[in-house]
């Protein structure tokens, strides 16, 4: 099934190019942390990857910032690392470190992964997918995700996040073909789980490149953009009118040439990127979204009012979608965010 647009949406609205007096509002991570009510899941989950695959509980977590801050949007609760999961690769997380993954560094751990994703494995995700669906208001979006290619593949070469992102850029350069085979699979799977996705009942799907802007102009052209434009094919061969948001974080200059070459509807902007250059280079060809420092949001006060004021009236005359830059912060007051509602939509 296509995703049909429903008109009481003010997200779908402003990504079809509708500019809207007031922009409608969701948060990077909006479900996460922050939320005591997502701790005590947390906790009863035992595990993250527990609660990613248990659809009651990630179906609760998806939906408890809508519930709380009636955001214009729910964004699905998963990771990007449950593709490498599927695929075969051992996956788990470090409690305050973060994810780990056996390595893919060589040809011989490449053929222990699979050609394509168990669909066991992410049919919790799915079920998650269904049961949120069903939940929404019909004047709430709902965003599902992957992580790019580039990004993944950067986790499963090292095993963990690295700095600079060194492994996966000295594997490709000692073995790209070996590195394209990893992006390949990616791809592939990235492609199925969003369909499924779509399927189950999301209106837009979002593919995080993280780690875009740790690469110059060639190496981004050859592992971000071009897998990510692979993957919006394979979904709109399947689903022609899907929604595509690209972030494609850090990209900066390079984002005008990414959007117009992937061919996704809007596009991320990460906090660091010139406004005005997005303004005049992106936003006059697709609706844009982001830019909002978690930091600022977490300080809160004076200029979390400044910086909101200084957003709307840069974006406003355009399509847009006000979010942060990046995920919000665990310890961001709830204060903060109500405050930032209120500021948005005043």
């Amino acid at each position: 099934m296509d995703m049909a647009r429903r008109d009481e949406s003010i997200f779908l609205r402003t990504l079809s190019g509708e500019t809207l007096p007031v922009p409608p509002i969701w948060m990077m991570r909006q479900a996460g942390r922050y939320l005591p009510e997502y701790r005590e899941l947390r906790a009863k989950a035992g595990s993250f990857l527990d609660l990613c695959y248990s659809p009651e509980l990630a179906a609760e977590v998806t939906l408890q910032p809508i519930r709380r801050f009636g955001f214009d949007a729910a964004i699905l609760f998963s990771d990007i690392l449950v593709v490498p999961h599927a695929l075969g690769q051992k996956l788990w997380f470090v409690e305050g470190e973060g994810p780990r993954l056996e390595p893919v560094a060589d040809q011989a751990r490449l053929a222990e992964i699979h050609e394509r994703a168990d669909e066991a494995v992410l049919a919790p995700v799915i079920e998650t997918v269904r049961r949120v669906k069903a939940a929404l208001a019909r004047e709430t979006a709902f965003i599902g995700f992957c992580g790019a290619p580039w990004t993944v593949a950067t986790y499963m070469v090292a095993g963990r996040g690295s700095p600079g992102q060194e492994p996966a850029k000295a594997l490709f350069a000692r073995d790209p073909v070996l590195f394209q085979a990893i992006i390949d699979r990616i791809v592939t799977a990235s492609i199925d789980y969003l369909n499924a996705q779509i399927s189950a009942g999301v209106d837009v799907v979002q593919i995080f490149d993280s780690w875009a802007g740790s690469l110059g102009l060639d190496d981004f052209t050859r592992w971000c953009i071009a897998p990510t434009k692979r993957i919006v094919d394979g979904v709109r061969a399947v689903h022609p009118h899907a929604r595509i948001i690209g972030f494609a974080r850090g990209a900066g200059e390079l984002i005008p040439a990414y959007v117009e070459a992937t061919g996704v509807d809007a596009a991320g902007l990460e906090s660091e990127i010139d406004r005005e250059f997005a303004r005049d280079a992106i936003q006059t060809v697709v609706p844009v979204q982001g830019n909002l420092d978690p930091l600022v949001l977490r300080a809160g006060g004076p200029e979390l009012e400044r910086e909101v004021a200084a957003i709307k009236g840069m974006f406003g005359g355009r399509p847009y979608i006000f979010n942060l830059g990046h995920g919000i912060l665990p310890d961001t007051p709830i204060a903060h965010v109500e405050r930032l509602l209120a500021a948005v939509r005043s």
